[in-house]
């Protein structure tokens, strides 16, 4: 049987427990192929005019990092910083990784850069597989 393949999209840590759960429930009772992206969206725009990204990187490695290990017990896991702009992550991942299903996890309202605003919705709207919108 061909695994359930899931690309999570995360720009927050979600409690370990939260993200285990949510991709259980997606990958159903099959074995499970997971892409765990972390895009470096927390910049602010002037630092996004200037390409200056080293420290969002940095911490979206850490976001990546602790993902991958809340759910390594779940199937294969591999993980990638992505690009400052939640939804182009989203396609970059896609190029490269045939998901089924794409989890995407944004912080909650004033929390959530100006990046991450209406994540969820433009990744609906704009690729051919089913999205879950998770804020944390």
């Amino acid at each position: 049987m061909t695994p359930r393949r899931l690309l999570v999209v995360t720009t927050a840590s979600a409690e370990p427990e939260l993200l285990r759960e949510r991709v259980q429930r997606h990958a159903g009772e099959g074995s499970v192929e997971i892409k765990i992206v972390a895009p470096a969206a927390d910049v602010s725009p002037l630092q996004w005019l200037a390409s200056d990204e080293d420290q969002a990187r940095g911490e979206a490695g850490e976001v990546a990092a602790r993902s991958a290990e809340a759910v390594s017990g779940e199937g294969r896991v591999e993980t990638e910083v992505g690009d400052t702009d939640p939804v182009q992550a989203i396609e970059d991942a896609l190029r490269t990784f045939t998901a089924d299903e794409v989890i995407v996890i944004t912080r909650e309202g004033d929390e959530a850069s100006w990046l991450e605003q209406d994540a969820g919705a433009a990744a609906r709207e704009r690729f051919g597989v089913p999205v879950t919108h998770l804020t944390v």
